[in-house]
């Protein structure tokens, strides 16, 4: 979000590497199954190691889309202290089990610059279109019992990005991309399943000499869905999932005018 004076176009390369803690996770698969806490009985009480990469391009000062891959892949093996119950099959108690929750996703954004005479602050309102590419799965340690749940899909939010200068080089930003609503009504579906997602952070930065900028990023990852939709394997099709996890990283942008 800030000034180029070289040209209509601007393009900027962005990584993140750090970790992710949870919060709070759990999951259920039909009405029958378990509600399964992650973080208390799923091994998720432990750091892991997040990345993140995107491309923003921008053209005519005010207009800025956006690139973006986030991997998450938790996997994580337990002794299991109770039955677990997944879409009709029984892990019993004092088994071991192979956890798999694989949740990468992919987004492409839109940005229209809403303060474009401030030279300190910055304030740009827009759009985001996320693809999930969720697999979940829980398989017994000598391969016996399984179970596995994959779901891609388009999920839609609206993103809002805000930037303060702090001082010649230092920055301060906030960025948001969020939604909640029933899946039914974005995908026309007769799914009565409501899903929301939040993907918010806040970051302070240093500005190198051009093209390199350094930044501490704080994050927030939440969401997930509700609900009965027709099922395609074992179980009835309800699911509850909800998920709250943090990121702490440090980013490098690069960027060409």
């Amino acid at each position: 979000m800030t000034t180029n004076p070289s040209g209509d176009i601007q393009l900027s390369g962005i990584v993140e590497i750090g970790y992710l803690g949870v919060l709070d996770h759990k999951v259920q698969f039909s009405n029958s199954g378990t509600y399964f806490d992650y973080r208390k009985d799923g091994g998720q009480n432990v750091l892991f190691p997040v990345s993140r990469f995107s491309l923003e391009l921008r053209y005519k000062e005010r207009n800025t889309i956006v690139l973006l891959y986030q991997p998450l892949r938790l996997e994580t093996q337990v002794l299991l202290q109770e039955d677990l119950i997944v879409d009709d099959l029984t892990f019993p108690a004092s088994s071991g089990v192979k956890l798999l929750y694989n949740f990468p996703f992919y987004r492409i954004s839109y940005l229209r610059e809403l303060v474009p005479d401030s030279e300190t602050f910055k304030f740009a309102l827009g759009g985001s279109l996320q693809l999930r590419n969720a697999t979940i799965s829980f398989e017994s340690n000598d391969g016996n019992l399984y179970r596995t749940n994959r779901d891609v899909g388009p999920v839609p939010a609206v993103k809002i990005k805000a930037r303060r200068e702090l001082g010649k080089r230092t920055f301060a930003e906030f960025e948001a991309d969020g939604i909640y609503a029933p899946v039914s009504y974005l995908n026309g579906s007769d799914n009565e399943v409501v899903g929301a997602i939040l993907d918010a952070s806040l970051r302070t930065g240093i500005e190198f000499d051009q093209p390199v900028t350094s930044f501490f990023n704080l994050r927030y990852l939440g969401g997930g869905a509700v609900g009965t939709s027709a099922p395609d394997g074992p179980g009835d099709g309800y699911v509850r999932n909800w998920l709250n996890f943090f990121t702490v990283s440090v980013g490098f942008r690069y960027t060409i005018n």
